[in-house]
């Protein structure tokens, strides 16, 4: 005597209990915290070394954080070359 247990059934029915309750998790709001423990402000010179570090011109740095290029410059150490 055996017992056969039919796998197309029970994935079915595993998918079919995932489906709702993904899509019922999706439905859900979820909240929304205003913690000021989970913000940190930057300096403008912190902002302007992460600005760097990813990959962006001092051109652009300076015109994303509305500054001169001398500031950005001094901030990262860049001189200017006297040829």
């Amino acid at each position: 005597m055996g017992i056969s247990i039919s796998s197309s059934l029970s994935t079915a029915s595993s998918a079919a209990v995932n489906s709702s309750t993904t899509s019922a998790a999706a439905r859900t709001p979820q909240p929304t915290t205003k913690n000021s423990g989970d913000t940190v402000t930057l300096t403008e010179s912190q902002q302007v070394y992460q600005l760097y570090n990813q990959g962006q011109a001092v051109s652009q740095i300076a015109t994303t954080l509305s500054l001169p290029v001398e500031t950005v410059n001094s901030y990262l150490g860049i001189t200017a070359s006297s040829s």
